[in-house]
């Protein structure tokens, strides 16, 4: 694969199915275990096996059954929050009928993912007496490399592609689901860089180089705007959901960008709000939650 990006010029786009890459692992019989769905479950154990060493370091707010629970819910939120979310925000006449149930057949929304997962830890933390903020400070620093995964897992699919090339990209691609067969950016490998690695290698140096753990809302804020600001860059590359291609005309921003604008808001407010507050100190910030 890397070999082929690196011979292709400006001028010759890159044909996705040059790559060798296919939308499953392995298949047997009639079953494929597909590399989105295993994305998602890489995901999810990334998160909790990262979060169960964070929670050992000093001032964790919670300890390893509420990590537990938090997985559990966690996972609850992520698949009907963002299943939820991509029907309301996406494609509202599916709502209320079978159609909506059918997660096989694929559409997820992150910004309905995130409202799933905020109602998780809103439970875990009212039935455990635990710190909100300080728990979604925790679960931020996890989320954006198991987002990564989910992007490279929908370039390797082919699907979500960007908007036409203007101009000369030395990385522009042909995907073969295109009805158009033109030379589009891969914008999956854009959000997977920015929203998913970068944002992940900056909250996780943050967590265990800093003492940014300290002060509440700090990294889930960070996470928030970082997430906002890179969708909203990105959305200007990523082609638009046909059915919606017309709110691009009309507002002069996509879907996706209007719903991120509330997210840099609220992330915004967030991180004022942490760096306002004295940092957490002294011996009880050093000891991690009993079970």
């Amino acid at each position: 694969m890397l070999s082929l990006l690196a011979a292709s010029g400006a001028t010759d786009p890159i044909y996705w199915q040059d790559l060798g890459l296919r939308p499953y692992l392995f298949e047997i019989g009639g079953f494929q275990l597909r590399f989105y769905s295993l994305a998602y479950l890489l995901g999810i154990l990334f998160g909790y096996w990262h979060l169960s060493k964070m929670i050992k370091a000093p001032g964790s707010p919670m300890a390893q059954r509420h990590a537990d629970d938090l997985f559990f819910y966690c996972t609850l939120g992520v698949i009907l929050g963002g299943r939820l979310g991509y029907v309301v925000f996406y494609r509202p006449e599916l709502f209320g009928t079978v159609d909506m149930f059918k997660l096989w057949e694929g559409g997820m929304s992150f910004h309905g993912g995130v409202i799933g997962v905020l109602v998780a830890i809103s439970w875990v933390a009212w039935r455990g007496h635990l710190n909100w903020l300080r728990i979604c400070d925790y679960i931020a620093v996890n989320v954006p490399l198991a987002y990564m995964l989910g992007r490279l897992a929908n370039f390797v699919n082919g699907e979500l592609y960007g908007r036409p090339v203007e101009g000369d990209f030395p990385f522009a691609m042909i995907f073969p689901s295109d009805p158009l067969q033109l030379p589009r950016y891969p914008s999956q490998l854009f959000q997977a860089g920015l929203e998913g690695l970068l944002l992940g290698v900056i909250l996780i140096a943050l967590f265990w180089k800093t003492r940014a753990r300290y002060r509440p809302g700090l990294l889930v804020g960070l996470f928030t705007v970082g997430m906002g600001v890179g969708r909203f860059v990105n959305e200007f590359f990523r082609e638009p959901d046909a059915h919606l291609a017309n709110v691009v005309v009309e507002t002069g921003l996509s879907r996706g960008q209007w719903l991120s604008l509330p997210m840099i808001a609220v992330g915004l407010g967030v991180l004022a709000f942490a760096l306002a507050r004295p940092a957490i100190g002294g011996a009880k910030a050093g000891k991690p939650a009993t079970a």
